[in-house]
């Protein structure tokens, strides 16, 4: 592997941001199967409508942003971000006036 052309430019995060309908019971169904299916793919939840995932190449970014894409509940708005592993890096959590450690990006070699 060519280190070289490993950097925080390459890497990307993929958010998701939505709001759904949950004025139903069947509304509150879709949008907890969204969230679950987001979960399965990976995601993590960054705020309650607000989930984040590391890729680790532009083909990896666009293989799950095509997947959120496929599971698109019927009502509500979703957004899909992608940005550097360099600006996310850049990103200050708080909780409170508490300042938080972003989450760490495991180290794993992904396949697929």
């Amino acid at each position: 592997m060519n280190l070289g052309r490993i950097n925080q430019y390459r890497f990307l995060w993929i958010l998701v941001f939505f709001d759904l309908p949950t004025e139903t019971r069947k509304q509150r169904k879709v949008a907890a199967e969204f969230r679950k299916y987001l979960l399965k793919d990976g995601f993590q939840m960054f705020q309650f409508s607000v989930y984040s995932r590391f890729c680790s190449s532009s083909e990896n970014a666009d293989v799950h942003s095509n997947r959120v894409k496929s599971k698109l509940p019927e009502d509500g708005k979703v957004a899909v971000f992608r940005i550097t592993d360099k600006q996310f890096g850049m990103v200050e959590l708080f909780h409170g006036r508490n300042r938080k450690e972003l989450p760490q990006v495991s180290r794993q070699l992904e396949f697929f």
